[in-house]
């Protein structure tokens, strides 16, 4: 079926907006769907979200989640003829998260000195560094670093491979990305080398994988994907760290948390961290047992 290239954009108070997400999140047809969250207007109260479909089933399927939550307004606005995934990220300043700057090509010529610069081009991958779950992820790595080193680095659900890859330009000597989307390895593996890093993506479906496996144990698990793989992973991933390895988890809304820490601390793990961006979480959890 065609697609006329669409926005969706729904507003709502902050609990509704957050329902809705969790909502979308929930549906195992929107686990590619690409949108964001964030407060739009703090004085009033009023949170946002910006869907992107990729298809006429997507549009249905969000719309249709969307409508489910009468406090929240929806609008569905047509995308000019036009390269506009480009567009929206030519318009994205650089991110700053500790020691890293992370920024696209419209950006070459204002990278600083003494930072670990990060060039990451996009594509038809998720994951330019902006959206709320990356920088939460960076920001805990940066902290984890100024007391102590990951050698062997697994990355899962890598997207455009901006974590591995920050990983591998600061010192791990493994750094390893998977991605069940196939074109994301792909973009990731380019962008690894446009930095110059020693990351290696791969096409996998699970921790289980053979090319996954002959990496463990791993000293650091980064997982930005989405709550409900979190809590299915929580086995998986605590078998690939070592012993007193790192697990920095995030993709999940504030309103997932103790769901999925649950799930971890059953596991044997311990919360060292919470880090919220916008409307989402990153938490820091070491294997303690």
């Amino acid at each position: 079926m065609s697609h006329n290239p669409v926005q969706i954009i729904a507003r709502g108070p902050r609990a509704a907006a957050e329902a809705a997400a969790a909502d979308i999140d929930s549906d195992v047809l929107l686990e590619g769907a690409t949108y964001s969250i964030l407060e739009e207007d703090e004085d009033r109260g009023i949170w946002r979200i910006d869907a992107f479909p990729t298809s006429q089933d997507e549009v249905d399927i969000l719309t249709k989640r969307l409508a489910q939550h009468p406090d929240v307004t929806v609008k569905v606005e047509a995308l000019a003829d036009a390269d506009w995934l480009a567009m929206s990220l030519s318009g994205l300043p650089p991110v700053e998260a500790g020691r890293f700057f992370v920024y696209g090509a419209h950006d070459q010529g204002r990278v600083p000195p003494n930072r670990v610069n990060l060039k990451i081009d996009a594509g038809a991958a998720f994951g330019t560094g902006h959206h709320g779950t990356t920088v939460g992820c960076l920001i805990a790595y940066d902290e984890l670093l100024k007391r102590e080193r990951f050698d062997r680095v697994l990355d899962v659900g890598c997207g455009t491979g901006v974590l591995a890859i920050a990983a591998a330009r600061t010192g791990s000597s493994l750094a390893i990305g998977t991605d069940i989307d196939e074109p994301s390895v792909r973009i990731a593996n380019e962008n690894a080398k446009l930095n110059h890093a020693n990351a290696r993506f791969v096409h996998a479906s699970g921790l289980n994988d053979i090319k996954v496996r002959a990496g463990a144990p791993y000293d650091l698990v980064f997982a930005n994907i989405l709550a409900p793989p979190l809590v299915a992973l929580s086995q998986d991933i605590k078998m690939s760290l070592r012993i007193g390895g790192v697990a920095i988890l995030s993709g999940l809304l504030r309103t997932q948390e103790r769901r999925v820490t649950a799930a971890y601390l059953s596991r044997g793990f311990r919360l060292e961290r919470r880090i919220h961006r916008d409307a989402w979480s990153a938490l820091v959890l070491r294997r303690m047992a």
